[in-house]
């Protein structure tokens, strides 16, 4: 997916490796990207977008300096994260050149989510600002989310055609972000002052197409009460995607290789011929040579827009991507005033068995979704989508046996179960402690939904002292609405 606001980078300075790991997971679940160690050559440094440093402990100074220098002139500007007890803390932010102006946020530990949530949250914006002005070239480079081998090769395939105006033809299955492609294109391009529009070939009628590709001239057809412009005149000097292209009728591919190959159209009702100088990005997830085969497309128009074929793999082919990408949708969710959401190891092992077929489009409405029904919790493996929990129902039975060991009971598993009551162990293994969470988040679940919600009664349920419960409750969050008399 397109970064809306471009990449948001943090530089971590810190020598304590279990810290280091900590803000960077932080950063992560709040959709930064942290670098650490300084392992930005300057030349990449002025493409990001760097919203703040955070500086922890620091043991050598030539070094501490070496990282900052990573960021060339930026370094002079950027916000500071300061962890409380660092070395540095009592002498920023004089102790850098030019950095008496600067913001510092003081950051105590153990890290919590709110406060550094809140500190990135008041100066982001004039970080970005700072750095779009330091960044190498008129625009720092839009990219897709995702450091995946496959994603690195359409973005350095988006790098190389953005300068020309040649057509581009995205091929891929839905929700792989084809559009986000068409709008990297004409961001790294010379047309990037000037007009995106885009649209939908496969949902406007094939009757009315005609009209809202070249407009129409007032009395062109019943309705039309006024003269409008098509996309065509309001993409003018800019780009224009044509999605699902492989769903335009016959006779419309014929007057739109037309409008390609002399660059001229007519609005419907009218004879003025116009002149438009538009860059073509057309997409669809349809096989066009097998339908240029089956006489559903042309394939004259066809070489006409492939003129620099780009396909976009399926999610299932780069799932590294994932805690970029959710850490990006997370941020997403944070511009509009809704909480973030993080996925547990089993949770996250659970979500890259899963196929998806609704791609990048389907795991993005997916994060939105457990936000919504999990605010600032722990989303466990349990608590997903049964599609996505990538585990046969009958493990709620082998959860219910597994419970009932770790409490020093004889697990009872009915005759006809008892062939599902021994779990598989994955190929790639799993955290055993995390797993048996999850199992015990998903049989609290069950009996507080089979009581009501009264803890006492499903704290009967569950063999337990109510007391017992109430604490595993406020161990996973789930006191929320419950009755505990």
């Amino acid at each position: 997916m397109h970064n809306e606001v471009q990449d948001i980078d943090v530089l971590v300075i810190e020598a304590d490796a279990v810290r280091a790991e900590t803000v960077k997971s932080a950063l992560q679940f709040l959709g930064y990207r942290p670098h650490q160690d300084g392992h930005v050559a300057p030349a990449d440094s002025g493409k990001r977008d760097w919203c703040a440093v955070y500086i922890g402990d620091v043991v050598d100074l030539d070094d501490f300096q070496r990282q900052l220098d990573t960021l060339g002139e930026q370094a002079l500007h950027l916000p500071l994260l300061v962890a409380a007890d660092s070395p540095l803390a009592a002498q920023l932010p004089g102790a850098l050149p030019g950095s008496r102006s600067r913001p510092v946020e003081l950051i105590s530990f153990p890290l919590r989510y709110e406060p550094l949530m809140d500190a990135l949250r008041r100066f982001a914006a004039p970080s970005r600002a700072a750095a779009s002005k330091s960044a190498a070239g008129p625009s720092a480079l839009h990219r897709l989310v995702g450091a995946s081998a496959a994603l690195g090769r359409v973005n350095a395939l988006i790098r190389q055609v953005a300068p020309f105006d040649s057509n581009v033809l995205v091929l891929g299955e839905s929700g792989t972000g084809k559009e986000m492609v068409a709008r990297a294109i004409h961001e790294n391009s010379q047309r990037r002052d000037k007009p995106f529009i885009a649209i939908n070939c496969g949902a406007i009628p094939a009757e009315l197409l005609e009209s809202e590709l070249f407009g129409h001239e007032k009395g062109a057809f019943t309705g039309a009460i006024s003269s409008r412009k098509g996309r065509f005149e309001l993409a003018e000097g800019g780009t224009l995607f044509l999605d699902e292209i492989g769903d335009m009728s016959l006779p419309m591919q014929v007057k739109l290789l037309r409008v390609l190959q002399e660059r001229v159209f007519e609005r419907v009702g009218g004879n003025r011929t116009q002149r438009c100088d538009v860059r073509i990005i057309a997409a669809t997830h349809r096989n066009l040579e097998q339908a240029i085969a089956d006489g559903g497309f042309r394939e004259d128009l066809y070489y006409r827009l492939s003129v620099f074929p780009l396909e976009m793999p399926p999610l299932r082919e780069h799932l590294e991507d994932m805690p970029e990408l959710i850490g990006e949708f997370n941020q997403r969710l944070l511009r509009r005033g809704l909480s973030g959401v993080r996925f547990s190891a089993s949770a996250m092992n659970a979500l890259r068995s899963h196929t998806w077929p609704g791609n990048v489009r389907e795991l993005c409405n997916l994060v939105e979704r457990m936000a919504i029904l999990y605010p600032s919790c722990e989303v466990r493996a349990s608590d997903l989508p049964e599609k996505y929990r990538g585990i046969p129902a009958g493990e709620e039975v082998t959860g219910a046996a597994l419970l009932a060991l770790m409490e020093g009971r004889s697990p009872v598993v009915a005759p006809a179960m008892a062939s599902e009551a021994t779990a598989i162990l994955p190929e790639g293994g799993l955290d055993l402690k995390d797993h048996l969470s999850d199992i015990e988040v998903g049989l609290i679940r069950q009996a507080l939904d089979a009581t009501g919600g009264v803890v006492a009664h499903a704290a009967k349920l569950l063999r337990m002292q109510r007391t017992t419960l109430v604490e595993k409750l406020r161990k996973y969050g789930l006191q929320t609405g419950l009755q505990v008399p």
